[in-house]
């Protein structure tokens, strides 16, 4: 009887298990075939273009929005959302023709009244990026229903440029009105995909917009999940639960290339690593301590050591990949210099300061400030080293008053997404852009200040080149960084996913891709 009575339990086991096996088959946890998986470091921050300073979000947005123009891979501007435009008035008005038949995810239609409503919200101001835009752009034109006209304070040479940064995605306009402040949490644009949901620190997953106006993606769904550490992305690209992994260690770089499943890419980036001083506190009010700290890294190490050669040492606050860049001669390693720099400033026995370092944001970000850690200690700089989750640390870095912010050094990357100076002078080393800006170093230098106005209502390209040199090397004297390193992209890809583009600004754009 007990045998009886069990064998109904038994035949729903062996369903259970039946249906188990199958899903386990079919690929139940992992991604269905027509699901593309990007494991990153990082998760975003904040999905609302004007306003996100991250390459994280701006990853995301760019499969889910679209620009009026967008970046090629050689960061030549492209039409996207203008088909054309002209440049009249001397270059003061710029003329955008718009696409026509395109429609936002939510069915808003897309024509020259949402792009100003955009460009409108921007210019009101109170979002991080107006500062990218309002220097310069002195209101938008909706001069019928596909003609929107930019109408400029001056010419700017490097406007178009700036119109291809992430800040200048459009985003549905109703969409804007519906959500107001917490827009950034319910992206809508044209692009290839429309959001799906955001489970913070864990991943966002997306879906194929099959109304695409460029076509319909080549996969369902895609989806960013945040994996923080290194040693876990591998093994998910390894085993197939991801497609797609950034920040590769550079250490797993020639193993993982003997393996015919994986495409193994290397590429240049203009992101720059620096750890920031504030310059309003002591003992970094004084030039000659930061100038101590940069003589004290031994920066070739690093690369060779902890960065495996992915990077090469920087001696400028931009990559020479920027438009603008020039050699400085920067801080070659000297730790003599560093103890009597430290000696004149008043610190003969050293000192000690805290350093707040990023885990998992960039290529091995915490290994290196570990490394830091130690070099200076041989020059008598004892430091506390403190990391946390990542858009914890950009809240305490830029969302506090200055008299409030607790950070002495603090370690940051700077990836210009317009390829150009203006956009690392203006936003991380004037006077004018401290939190919630970008300079949260608090440097500000009147020279400086003035090279970079310059610069702006410069278009010859000759004249920016010799205002941004002299603007570099009087910031590399002011030492409000230490100059470390720009980073190469190591990105790994399964080889069974092909179209996908690794940009220098550190995007990865899978949206074209497709599997085999």
């Amino acid at each position: 009887m007990a045998a009886q009575r069990s064998r109904p339990k038994l035949k729903g086991l062996s369903f259970l298990l039946a249906i188990v096996a199958t899903l386990t088959v079919a690929g139940w946890g992992a991604a269905s075939p027509a699901t593309v998986t990007v494991a990153v470091g990082a998760d975003a921050v904040r999905l609302d273009p004007p306003d996100m300073t991250d390459n994280p979000s701006e990853t995301v947005l760019r499969h889910i929005m679209d620009g009026l123009v967008e970046f090629d891979e050689q960061l030549q501007i492209r039409p996207a959302l203008a088909e054309r435009w002209e440049f009249q008035n001397g270059g003061k008005d710029v003329v955008f023709y718009l696409r026509k038949g395109v429609r936002f995810h939510d069915g808003t239609p897309f024509d020259a009244a949402a792009v100003k409503a955009n460009f409108d919200r921007i210019l009101a101001g109170g979002l991080r990026r107006t500062s990218l835009y309002e220097p310069y752009i002195q209101s938008v034109e909706a001069k019928d229903t596909y003609t929107v006209v930019f109408h400029l304070k001056f010419p700017f040479g490097a406007f178009l440029h700036h119109l291809a940064h992430g800040a200048g995605l459009i985003q549905s306009p109703s969409n804007i009105r519906r959500w107001g402040d917490k827009v950034g949490q319910h992206p809508v644009g044209t692009g290839p995909f429309k959001f799906v949901e955001w489970v913070p620190g864990d991943h966002i997953t997306l879906e194929a917009n099959k109304q695409y106006w460029k076509g319909a993606p080549k996969f369902d769904r895609l989806v960013f999940r945040v994996v923080p550490e290194d040693a876990t992305r591998v093994f998910q690209l390894e085993t197939g639960e991801a497609d797609v992994i950034t920040f590769l260690p550079p250490s797993e770089v020639p193993r993982l290339r003997a393996n015919r499943d994986l495409d193994i890419r290397v590429a240049d980036s203009l992101r720059v690593i620096y750890v920031g001083f504030n310059v309003l506190r002591k003992p970094f009010d004084d030039v000659r301590v930061r100038q101590a700290v940069n003589y004290a890294i031994d920066k070739e190490l690093i690369v060779s050591q902890v960065l495996g050669g992915m990077a090469s040492v920087s001696d400028s606050p931009m990559a020479p990949g920027v438009n603008g860049y020039c050699k400085t001669g920067g801080y070659p390693y000297d730790p003599e210099r560093a103890r009597q720099l430290l000696k004149e400033a008043g610190y003969p026995q050293g000192l000690e300061v805290s350093l707040w370092a990023p885990q998992g944001r960039y290529l091995k970000d915490y290994e290196t400030a570990i490394a830091i850690q130690a070099m200076l200690q041989q020059v008598g700089i004892r430091v506390r080293l403190q990391t946390m989750e990542w858009a914890t640390y950009l809240r305490n870095i830029f969302d506090v008053p200055k008299e409030q912010a607790q950070y002495q050094m603090y370690m940051l990357g700077w990836a210009p997404s317009t390829g150009d100076a203006d956009w690392v002078m203006r936003p991380l080393l004037s006077s004018q852009s401290f939190p919630p800006g970008d300079n949260a170093s608090y440097y500000g230098n009147p020279k400086v200040d003035q090279l970079i106005q310059e610069g702006m209502r410069t278009s010859d390209p000759d004249a920016r080149a010799r205002i941004y040199c002299e603007a570099q090397k009087q910031v590399v004297g002011d030492a409000p960084w230490a100059f470390l390193h720009v980073v190469k992209q190591v990105v790994g890809v399964r080889a069974s996913l092909q179209g996908v583009k690794v940009l220098p600004i550190e995007i990865v754009l899978v949206k074209d891709a497709s599997k085999k």
